[in-house]
């Protein structure tokens, strides 16, 4: 018998929520139907000498063909890949040591594979699912043997699948994917950096296919590129060295003519380079390289899926898991109906938003998660007196009567938006883009200083492009060296200005220099007005995947007031790859002091809203950085205890809705702003919901899932449900509702925008680094006059 663990170490669900007009959904899940209360064995696999995942599932394929039948007794046990092996009948073994042999055409093996494998298979628990249906009953607590049933379960779904077609994560690919040509990059040193590493097979030897890996392209085309070739000249016995060309060397040698020779080669091995036309790329390798932006443009618009073409490429995606037919489902008494799942779900109320009381309909409900400035002027408008303009460009490339009338245009919506203008006449300073950035800036500072004898406050920055180096440069120097608040725009945008542009630009400049844009009515939040609260939102950013030079940055931003619509951020550098925030009670006081300077007040009440957290690391979260707070608490004063609330905000999730309705959607074909569900696909213990707070744009909306680990305001779920989707109604640079709560995406921002603040970085226009400094040492703080202002935005 299994030891009972807690039933669960977080909070558990209070009871369900109850507000908001009731909905039924559809969601991209598929309910097992049933499964038989029968004992699964457990067994541990262990494969001598280790190899890759792919290996091992062919491996294993090869072994069940070999001893199925006869040693394995006839049953179908599924593999994880690994280590874990699950049989619905007991193997005629307690431990056995298999030898296997691995078939020389099984794609990915080894090129010196050793002769036979040894696959050990050793029994190690008895598995009663009867306890599984307890669970999910809510009749029983978590044990270990309950944790093995879901395991044992979710590789039994797995494994006929990932026999079949590639794997990665949790996600299979099919050789039918929709994938489009685009247009055939021309840049050969971008894809010399992206091919390194591609494994490829070629066949100009017959039948005879070897697999290489690419080391680099050859600068040089095939009809260009030589190398010496040992031959024997007229018959005679000594052989000399003459030079070839590639081109020439397969015409002679396997009379294959190229029909691309101008491209370049592929250099393979220290002796052997290879034509790209006679390349074929191994299938099942993954592109882990940051993608650019003409990549990532399209990779979006091939994503971007209406709701229902969505739910129609799932049900199409199940077709081909053929989940009826799967034997080894049947073997363990597994049905999986063939329709997404159907579940109640409630549309909350939205909330009534303020803007200036002198606006146009000042207080409004807003109507499908969306309203615009017509007529509105922000909450709190702040004075704009010393500011400067540098376009990163000559003059001939923006004349300066663009630039004047950009300014015109821009001055004239600010003003319309309710901030007040002092010099309308700003320095304009032309810089080059390509070198001495810091210096320009620094210029272009002293210039909007003199002009008005007053401290700057702001730069305007025009860009020529959409490129990071520029951007990444003017921020760090704005940041971290000059310390003024810098708002950049678009060349194509100047020379054309539109009014609605302004309008997002003005937003983002009033909360840069301390305004507030717009406030939700004051009965609207009684969680943040019945008693002082702060707002806490936390994000780890972690280096690009194989670099670990960089270090990992943490975020943290915290609400300075009870209309929660400005907030302040701190930042800290810490060891790469590591989730658990290193310095979060020091982060934690330096919030708390600027919400006290802020508003007089101490927060009696604690919220925070972690992002960036995955299943395993919970616990961890929920142990070290809820003490860092309370311990950051106590450094205060030693008798400060603020009730806390923490709950783990998570966006990497395949959960959507469908409306079934057409009056329970949006005009995109999604389900309405507001959605929320906690029924039927959340925990059954736990405290979680899936909260949809955004209307639809483009594609298949994605909810924000929300876990809370800690709740000692005992908060209920309306409470924490209506509140946290109000609070997506107050995103300082936008005039929608959006998908998931601010605290978590400003510490997201936050993260993000600390990777520019390192000295000598080298960012190309992808937006990853190639060489540079690295090292935490190089990554200089805000500068303190931006301390209180949303610098970030």
């Amino acid at each position: 018998m299994t030891s009972a663990l807690p039933q669960t170490q977080f909070v558990k669900r209070p009871a369900f929520g109850k507000v908001g007009q009731p909905v039924v959904v559809r969601s991209n899940f598929f309910e097992i139907q049933e499964f038989k209360d029968t004992v699964v064995c457990h067994y541990d696999v262990t494969i001598n000498p280790e190899v890759p995942l792919p290996v091992c599932r062919r491996l294993y394929e090869q072994f069940v063909s070999v001893f199925g039948d006869t040693d394995l007794g006839g049953t179908r046990p599924v593999f994880d890949g690994r280590k874990n092996l699950f049989s619905a009948k007991e193997l005629p073994f307690q431990s056995r040591t298999f030898e296997v042999t691995l078939s020389s055409d099984i794609r990915n093996a080894p090129r010196c594979a050793p002769p036979p494998f040894k696959v050990k298979i050793r029994k190690v628990a008895s598995i009663n699912l009867e306890e599984l249906h307890r669970f999910i009953e809510r009749k029983t607590d978590l044990t270990n043997n309950i944790l093995s049933s879901i395991m044992a379960l979710d590789i039994a779904i797995r494994h006929k699948p990932a026999l079949l077609y590639e794997t990665i994560g949790r996600s299979f690919f099919t050789p039918e994917d929709d994938l489009r040509r685009t247009t055939p990059p021309l840049n050969w040193q971008k894809v010399d950096k992206t091919i390194r590493g591609l494994r490829v097979t070629t066949r100009h030897r017959g039948q005879l296919s070897r697999s290489f890996k690419i080391t680099k392209l050859t600068i040089t085309s095939a009809t260009e590129t030589t190398f010496k070739l040992t031959v024997n000249k007229n018959g005679d016995d000594q052989p000399v060295e003459v030079e070839t060309t590639v081109k020439k060397y397969f015409k002679d040698t396997y009379n294959i003519r190229l029909h691309l020779p101008m491209l370049p080669c592929a250099v393979v091995s220290k002796t052997t380079t290879l034509p790209l036309e006679l390349c074929s790329v191994v299938d099942g390798q993954r592109c882990s390289k940051k993608l650019d932006e003409r990549q990532t443009a399209d990779m979006i618009k091939f994503t971007c899926q209406p709701p229902n073409v969505r739910a129609n490429t799932i049900k199409h995606g199940l077709q081909i898991l053929s989940y009826d037919d799967n034997e080894y489902l049947k073997d363990f008494g597994v049905k999986v109906s063939p329709e997404m799942v159907t579940i109640k779900g409630r549309i909350l109320p939205a909330p009534t938003i303020q803007y200036h009381p002198t606006s146009r309909d000042p207080s409004f409900i807003p109507r499908d998660g969306s309203w615009n400035l017509m007529g509105k002027k922000v909450a709190s408008g702040t004075v704009l007196g010393s500011w400067g303009v540098v376009v990163f460009g000559t003059e001939r490339d923006v004349p300066a009567s663009q630039v004047t009338y950009f300014i015109r245009e821009l001055i004239v919506v600010c003003i319309d938006t309710g901030m007040s203008i002092l010099n309308k006449d700003p320095p304009i300073t032309y810089q080059n883009p390509h070198s001495a950035v810091e210096q320009g800036l620094r210029q272009a500072w002293l210039r909007a200083g003199n002009a008005v004898k007053s401290q700057p406050q702001l730069l305007l920055c025009i860009l020529p492009n959409t490129g990071t180096p520029l951007y990444a440069e003017i921020k760090r120097v704005t940041d971290t060296l000059v310390g003024i608040s810098s708002q950049c725009v678009q060349v194509k945008h100047v020379r054309t200005p539109k009014k609605q542009y302004c309008a997002n630009v003005c937003l983002k400049i009033n909360v840069k220099l301390g305004g507030m844009n717009s406030q939700l009515a004051p009965n609207m939040l009684p969680v943040l007005t019945d008693k002082p609260t702060i707002l806490l939102g936390a994000d780890v950013s972690h280096p690009a995947p194989g670099d670990n030079v960089r270090p990992s940055i943490a975020a943290l931003v915290g609400s300075m007031d009870s209309k929660a619509a400005r907030y302040a951020a701190s930042i800290r550098i810490q060891t790469a790859r590591t989730e658990n925030i290193a310095d979060l009670s020091s982060m934690t006081v330096d919030l708390l002091k600027t919400f006290y300077q802020t508003c007089g007040r101490k927060p009696e009440r604690i919220v925070v809203y972690r992002d960036g957290v995955s299943e395993g690391q919970f616990a961890d979260v929920l142990k070290n950085e809820v003490a860092a707070i309370k311990a950051g608490c106590r450094s205060l004063e030693a008798t400060y205890q603020p009730a806390m609330t923490f709950l783990i905000v998570q966006r990497r999730h395949h959960t959507r809705f469908f409306p079934l309705r057409p009056q329970d959607a949006d005009r995109s074909g999604n389900c309405k702003a507001g959605l929320v569900v906690d029924t039927d696909i959340v925990h059954p213990i736990e405290f979680d919901f899936y909260l949809q707070s955004h209307s639809g744009l483009l594609g298949t909306s994605r909810p924000a899932h929300y876990l809370v680990l800690l709740d000692e305001n005992k908060l209920s779920p309306d409470d924490l449900q209506d509140f946290t989707y109000k609070l997506c109604h107050l995103q300082a640079r936008c005039t929608r509702s959006v998908s998931v709560v601010p605290p978590a995406y400003y510490a997201h921002i936050v993260a993000a925008r600390a990777r520019f603040h390192s000295r000598n970085e080298q960012w190309t226009d992808s937006g990853s680094t190639e060489t540079g400094a690295g090292e935490a040492s190089s990554y200089s703080a805000v500068k303190p006059e931006l301390a209180k202002v949303m610098w970030f935005m």
